[in-house]
């Protein structure tokens, strides 16, 4: 799997680069000369951590990364222009794949905009996931890394593996929209707690910018098997599977289940008429 990866001009050292140093100006151009013969002046690259986003089959990994200016400067980068990335901005992106995989980027720690130095700030993981064959037939949450030049309230150092994990977990959760009552799909994804169940907090974690370099973060999402309702108290759990209420508005759409329940009926993709979730039929 390839990632797609939109990169600035690296940083440099605010000194004279060693390539152009003040000499003389024939000096200067048979330094040129020889720099390019030998494949032209090599710059130190920014600093980087290597991001791994491990996640179930059917999904796509979308990365956000959002940057400010360094401590103790007062520069500020420039504004974004009208149909160009922000300057203080990077995406990386990997494409749907049939398999579960682990989709992996290069995130630089630092990058220069303007003249700005800036830092790493944030990190927005965006998951999208299929649920069906029709185009429209995707959902999508989030998970998301937060860069801090020291961490107060979390013990220093960085796993002796060099890889620092964080665990997730998604859950497609369903209803119905529309007239017709069809079934859409929502996906939910949140972290888990040490007994691997879901929290109702964002995935993800906080991480001191200088242990990152050369070092690696991982992002671990797995799928749960029971789909559950987008609204709770609006299903009935049957033996069957479940089923929509309805009645207690006066309609014959989804609603807050009464005692005793009333049903509606809904619709799959398929365009299958159906009384119960996931089954179709009783």
């Amino acid at each position: 799997m390839t990632a797609r990866q939109e990169w600035d001009k690296p940083v440099l050292n605010n000194g004279p680069s060693s390539c152009f140093a003040s000499r003389p100006f024939a000096r200067v151009l048979t330094i040129i000369a020889l720099a390019l013969a030998a494949g032209g002046c090599v710059f130190a690259p920014a600093e980087s951590f290597t991001l791994q986003a491990e996640v179930p089959a059917d999904f796509r990994v979308k990365a956000d990364a959002y940057y400010e200016p360094a401590s103790g400067e007062t520069c500020e980068a420039p504004p974004r222009q009208r149909g160009k990335v922000a300057p203080n901005r990077k995406f990386f992106t990997s494409e749907y794949q049939m398999v579960a995989r682990t989709a992996e980027f290069q995130i630089p720690l630092t990058t220069r905009a303007g003249g700005c130095p800036l830092v790493l700030s944030s990190l927005k993981l965006n998951l999208d996931a299929k649920w069906g064959t029709r185009w429209s037939d995707i959902g999508g949450d989030f998970a998301s890394l937060s860069f801090y030049d020291e961490l107060a309230d979390v013990p220093p150092g960085f796993p002796a593996s060099g890889i620092q994990a964080f665990q997730g977990q998604c859950q497609w959760l369903f209803r119905t929209v529309g007239p017709k009552r069809n079934i859409r799909k929502i996906l939910h994804c949140r972290a888990v707690d040490a007994s691997g169940q879901m929290v109702k907090r964002m995935a993800g974690g906080v991480l001191q910018r200088d242990q990152l370099p050369g070092r690696t973060v991982r992002m671990v999402f797995g799928m749960a098997e029971q789909e559950q309702p987008y609204y709770r108290g609006w299903w009935l759990e049957t033996p069957n599977g479940w089923k929509p209420c309805t009645g207690r508005w006066g309609t014959n759409n989804e609603e807050w289940c009464m005692e005793p329940a009333q049903f509606t009926d809904f619709k799959l993709p398929d365009g299958r008429s159906c009384t119960v979730y996931p089954n179709c039929t009783e």
